[in-house]
């Protein structure tokens, strides 16, 4: 972006207009600048939207203690990438191994018992009521032994999902309670976004268009994925219909609740373009300089006095000679190096593709 200093803009009008009060129309002629011209062309650009996304992993689990006790080993660290079912945790052990011990021997002692009154009972020296009181205490005690085995399993934490271990609260060494949060494990190898467009775009979204990830100052793409989910409300406070991407993530640069720029590719047309150099900006509004004749220079005069304008009309310059016009234009999203037009220049004409910053309006100019 840029804006011509006026002192310069004087000081080339007053140049121009010295040299034809002179009447030197081979001189007027050498001072024509070159320059390089192209045409509208024809481009497919594609019709997005651009907004702000959160990533989430598609699969978090937030990991508590099953237990009361010591922390005997803590058997991952931070960062680290763990499988299903690898251990992560160990309790001390040894009070419940003991009260697991002492709950085997009381069920091995009321199995003998049942065992010894079953038979009696069929000898008729027990009664069947002796005989099912320690059928009672032999089933309450394989009861007791198997909630103590369970017991002893919430000693060792088994990681439920593969993925990545988040922060840990504890260290090997703590005492922790049974229900106290550690840490989480979350897969990052699959993330979603989710996706508000205007729900004036609503007719034109549906599953299957290709979303881009781009980094948040839009320059390069991070990642590709498709329109998963599109929700059949619009949010009647925002206005905004949600649509959600999953993005796959093997390389790992991709992170939980990382905010990044989303484009949602809803289409493609053809429009009439231009280069990417032959755009300049002023106070917000984009200008190029089109190739013209001596009459597109009366018909668009700009700031020119019409007696600036006849010091330029034949034989002041040969005929034919051309000019600089300046133009403000309507343009589209930049797209691989093209900008659309969406409005400003006609088809057919030429824009200028270099020396803008010697170009003013109405300049004779030399198309190479």
């Amino acid at each position: 972006m840029f804006r011509r200093p006026l002192t310069v803009f004087a000081a080339t009008l007053a140049a121009s207009q010295f040299l034809l009060a002179c009447g030197g129309t081979e001189e007027t002629k050498q001072n024509a600048l070159p320059v390089a011209a192209a045409p509208l062309a024809s481009a497919r650009f594609t019709d997005s939207v651009d907004t702000i996304t959160t990533l989430e992993s598609v699969q978090i689990v937030n990991l508590a203690s099953r237990a009361n006790g010591r922390i005997l080993r803590l058997g991952v660290q931070e960062g680290q990438v763990v499988q299903q079912g690898q251990l992560l945790m160990q309790l001390d052990q040894t009070q419940q191994r003991a009260e697991l011990a002492s709950a085997i021997a009381a069920m091995e002692a009321n199995k003998k018992d049942f065992q010894r009154f079953e038979y009696l009972a069929k000898q008729g020296a027990a009664s069947d009521f002796q005989r099912d009181r320690f059928r009672e205490a032999y089933i309450s005690s394989i009861q007791d032994v198997k909630a103590r085995q369970a017991d002893l399993a919430f000693n060792n934490l088994q990681a439920p999902i593969s993925g990545v271990i988040s922060d840990l609260v504890v260290k090997q060494g703590d005492v922790i309670q049974e229900g106290d949060p550690f840490t989480k494990i979350i897969r990052n190898d699959r993330l979603f976004a989710r996706i508000d467009l205007p729900a004036v775009r609503s007719a034109q979204v549906r599953e299957g268009q290709r979303v881009i990830l781009l980094a948040p100052d839009g320059s390069r793409p991070l990642a590709q994925g498709t329109v998963d989910f599109v929700d059949p409300t619009v949010d009647p406070t925002t206005q905004g219909l949600l649509v959600k991407s999953v993005f796959n993530n093997p390389g790992g640069i991709l992170r939980n609740g990382q905010r990044l720029r989303a484009r949602v590719e809803l289409g493609a047309r053809e429009f009439p373009s231009i280069p990417f150099a032959a755009v300049t900006q002023s106070s917000g509004q984009s200008f190029v300089f089109v190739v013209g004749s001596f009459a597109d220079l009366q018909r668009l005069p700009g700031q020119l006095k019409k007696e600036d304008i006849d010091k330029l009309a034949p034989p002041a310059l040969p005929s034919g000679t051309q000019f600089a016009l300046q133009t403000p234009v309507k343009l589209g999203p930049l797209e691989n190096n093209r900008y659309p037009v969406l409005s400003g220049v006609a088809p057919g004409k030429q824009v200028i593709t270099t020396n803008l910053l010697k170009l003013r309006h109405g300049a004779p100019v030399k198309v190479n």
